[in-house]
């Protein structure tokens, strides 16, 4: 990990709660702290801001060490942005009002000019509205952009979009892309919506009754047979690639992975463009030999590097490519065709994909 990284060692017990997480993330990109309510994700965030101190603590953003046995730097001191689950806009000012108070005596190099923050959430025809006057999702996008104006070396988001409707979340999701798309900035993103993750994270940082069980690429997690996202029923892996064809005819984009391409629907996309695409578990089936004359548009060599008895199915990882050295993928199949087919890790064969969906449109 390189030395812009983000170093965290939390350790405290409080009552029946011991908080024990420790991890490493990135220093540009989502990295999502996931994980059920209770488990500690949020007391993570108020830590690293400088909210809630802890006796054992290292907290090391950028090779700054903000917080360790000898030091405490003050969170009016932490050059961060935090969104919280409501928006909690200054009601006396308008919306350009709220945006301008973030950049308010800020330090720092400016991540973007004020109107490159309102083309960038689409706040231009809100700046003159009062907050009384916002839906949910249009507060947030303010939120975020006066987080962004305050020009922080971290941007922390906690539950950003849990008290949104699934239409005002649908609203925001894009925005939110966007920010990742465009800047550089490291977001710590913490949320118990897998959905959300799924779309938005490079990494995966998976908690558990107060303790980091997993970190790392969301692909590596989403597909370690030792951790639990991959024995849920939704399990999923979400793979980034480029696109190399677009048919148009028919609404098609082809997206290259390491070791293979998927064709998925799309309404419009660039060739060159970078996409994720996002493969269920339960859309993928195997072959021993190549399928003839299919419906299925998706078909690839791929191998089985590891397998998982659950319940009455096994949870396959499968690498992509004939060695599969490629891009991983999950498959559930029921314990009649494992054993019929007598699948077993190393076994060479095809992976089936029923479904694949971009992500990112």
């Amino acid at each position: 990990m390189s030395e812009d990284a983000i170093r965290v060692r939390l350790r405290e017990r409080r009552g029946a709660f011991t908080l024990d997480a420790a991890f490493v993330a990135p220093g540009r990109g989502v990295t999502a702290i996931f994980g059920p309510s209770g488990s500690g994700k949020t007391t993570v965030l108020r830590c690293i801001a400088g909210l809630h101190r802890v006796a054992q603590g290292h907290v090391e953003v950028g090779g700054e060490v903000w917080q360790d046995a000898a030091r405490f730097r003050p969170v009016h001191h932490r050059p961060i942005g935090y969104v919280f689950q409501e928006a909690s806009l200054f009601t006396h000012l308008d919306v350009r009002g709220n945006l301008l108070f973030g950049a308010r005596g800020a330090g720092g190099e400016a991540l973007l000019s004020f109107e490159q923050a309102v083309a960038l959430l689409g706040l231009a025809p809100l700046l003159d509205r009062a907050p009384s006057g916002l839906s949910g999702g249009e507060r947030q996008r303010v939120a975020i952009g006066r987080a962004l104006l305050s020009r922080p070396r971290l941007l922390l988001m906690d539950e950003p979009l849990s008290a949104l409707d699934r239409a005002a979340r649908e609203e925001i999701l894009p925005f939110l892309e966007q920010v990742h798309a465009r800047l550089s900035l490291p977001i710590l993103y913490v949320t118990h919506d897998m959905s959300e993750v799924e779309r938005l994270a490079d990494e995966i940082v998976l908690m558990e009754r107060g303790r980091v069980i997993g970190a790392g690429p969301l692909a590596r997690i989403q597909s370690d047979p030792d951790l639990p996202l991959m024995r849920a029923r939704d399990a999923a892996v979400s793979l980034e690639g480029e696109i190399i064809a677009f048919d148009s005819a028919y609404g098609l984009a082809t997206l290259a992975v390491a070791g293979g391409a998927f064709i998925a629907p799309a309404p419009h996309a660039r060739v060159g463009e970078r996409r994720r695409l996002r493969i269920m578990a339960g859309d993928v089936s195997l072959a021993l030999s190549a399928p003839a004359d299919s419906t299925i548009l998706n078909i690839s060599p791929a191998r089985i590097l590891d397998a998982r008895p659950s319940g009455d199915h096994m949870i396959a990882v499968l690498g992509l490519g004939a060695d599969g050295a490629g891009a991983h993928l999950i498959a559930r199949v029921t314990r009649r065709s494992w054993d019929h087919l007598r699948l077993a890790p190393g076994l060479s064969l095809y992976a089936q994909v029923k479904g694949a969906a971009l992500e990112r449109v």
